[in-house]
């Protein structure tokens, strides 16, 4: 028999992945906001925020500041809590490291370096000879006091092989980003849930049904629970943090949110041999590439029109890093080839790619040619995944859904982990009517109605960055 129940809160929050986990936090521990329900049918960080590689970076080139402002008032919050943790989250500063061996991008590495930098990145470095990388400062294993800022950025092979001998000997450029690498996000997200639940957060575990608005004004939520039972929850502030369900949730407000999402898989390796180095940030190879096979292999796949793709140009930003440390060999490998697949709403189980693990293996090998010793027989791969779920121009959500009292913190794509801590500030500061950044107006829905922002991303897209 359903039973139905009442309650009520000063905000409800619909998704505990790493986004609703930080607005909750925000309101509760900064501002004072005391009854603040998370809802979500999922246990805590389990459905896309425990699918990341859990890395951050500032290098952000483009169209205008507002990305690298928000990432870096991001860091700036995570190195705080870092601080007064004792890093529980183990917070590093390894970098990004990106990679290429085509002359002309790597003269566009030094022209997006540049923009960038004048963005507020920090400084660029060049070097163009052994002499001049002779200053150049490795990162350290661990920590993130005492770290260049900016980026550093190698034109010359020498000074390339000196630094990264496990690289390819054809790559010709390769730009360390420097106020980046990655932390735990399942430890910083439970941190964030603790210190919000201490002060008066609450999680139900179940699906939101319906956004009661009346009048053009959020006045409550029904959530479906366990048992077949009912929650109705009054309140006047409803947020749409719903990660890949966003568009969903954001329809129950009766908002079309212009958002898709994308599946997107890794894979865990043991590198038993030790080919890729165990201080590097995370590596990305910035070049398109088509898989090496045999003459017979080649022919056999381009006979079959559900494998003849893997003979054809594959896109660029195959990356890595290792995980763990001490003894740890453990790495973790990416390719986004399948992100010119997109879905109105996400599909579980994520659809199944029984290629990927050797498709992303045979790809690295461009990048670090050593791994193609694992290529005779491959090693055991752990694969997981989830979604990216994004705007066409690849910035979030945050701020008001033209219903008075409803909100969206979502559309993080590959970024929620290392955007969320500034992002959740930002919408706090807004349902609260605290004072809020400039950067706010990249974020808002209204941007896509503002001329001179639809102007800039019309000029941007014309680039082909997007």
């Amino acid at each position: 028999m359903s039973m139905v129940t009442t309650r009520t809160a000063d905000v409800v929050i619909c998704g505990a992945g790493i986004a609703g986990i930080a607005v909750a936090h925000a309101l509760c521990t900064v501002h004072g906001v005391q009854r603040v329900l998370l809802l979500d049918d999922h246990p805590p960080l389990t459905l896309t925020s425990d699918k990341s590689t859990e890395a951050y970076l500032n290098w952000w080139p483009g169209p205008d500041d507002a990305m690298v402002a928000l990432v870096n008032r991001s860091i700036d919050l995570l190195e705080q809590w870092a601080d007064r943790s004792d890093n529980r989250f183990l917070l590093n500063r390894r970098g990004y490291v990106y990679a290429t061996a085509r002359a002309e991008r790597a003269a566009q590495f030094e022209q997006e370096a540049a923009i960038a930098s004048a963005q507020g990145a920090g400084p660029l470095r060049v070097y163009r000879s052994t002499a001049e990388a002779s200053t150049y400062q490795p990162s350290s294993h661990t920590g993130y006091r005492g770290h260049p800022d900016g980026a550093d950025l190698f034109l010359d092979r020498e000074a390339i092989r000196a630094q990264f001998p496990w690289l390819a000997p054809d790559i010709c450029a390769v730009l360390h980003a420097r106020r980046c690498g990655w932390f735990s996000g399942q430890q910083l997200g439970m941190m964030l849930l603790e210190e919000a639940k201490s002060n008066g957060a609450e999680v139900l575990a179940g699906r939101v049904k319906t956004v009661h608005v009346s009048g053009g004004r959020v006045e409550g939520v029904a959530v479906d629970v366990a048992g077949g039972h009912t929650v109705h929850v009054a309140t006047p502030c409803f947020v749409n943090a719903a990660g890949p369900y966003a568009k969903s949730v954001g329809a129950l407000c009766g908002v079309d949110l212009p958002l898709f999402s994308e599946a997107h898989y890794k894979i865990a390796i043991e590198d038993a041999l030790g080919v890729i180095d165990r201080n590097t940030g995370l590596v990305i190879l910035d070049d398109p590439q088509s898989l090496s096979w045999s003459d017979e292999e080649r022919a056999e796949l381009a006979a079959d029109d559900s494998t003849r793709w893997l003979t054809e140009p594959l896109p660029a930003g195959i990356h890595l890093r290792p995980e763990g440390y001490g003894s740890a060999r453990t790495v973790l490998m990416l390719w986004d080839y399948h992100s010119a697949h997109r879905y109105d709403a996400p599909e579980y189980p994520l659809p199944d790619d029984p290629f990927y693990p050797e498709v992303v293996l045979r790809g690295m090998t461009a990048l670090a040619p050593g791994l193609a010793a694992y290529l005779e027989r491959l090693p055991h791969a752990y694969v997981d995944g989830g979604y990216y779920t994004k705007t066409a121009e690849n910035r979030p959500l945050v701020g008001p859904l033209g219903v008075d009292g409803a909100y969206v913190c979502a559309a993080f794509s590959g970024f929620g982990l290392m955007a969320a801590p500034a992002a959740a500030e930002l919408l706090a500061q807004q349902i609260t009517g605290a004072p809020r950044p400039a950067y706010e107006r990249a974020f808002l829905l209204s941007r896509y109605q503002d001329p001179t922002y639809r102007a800039l991303l019309a000029n941007w897209g014309s680039t082909g960055q997007l």
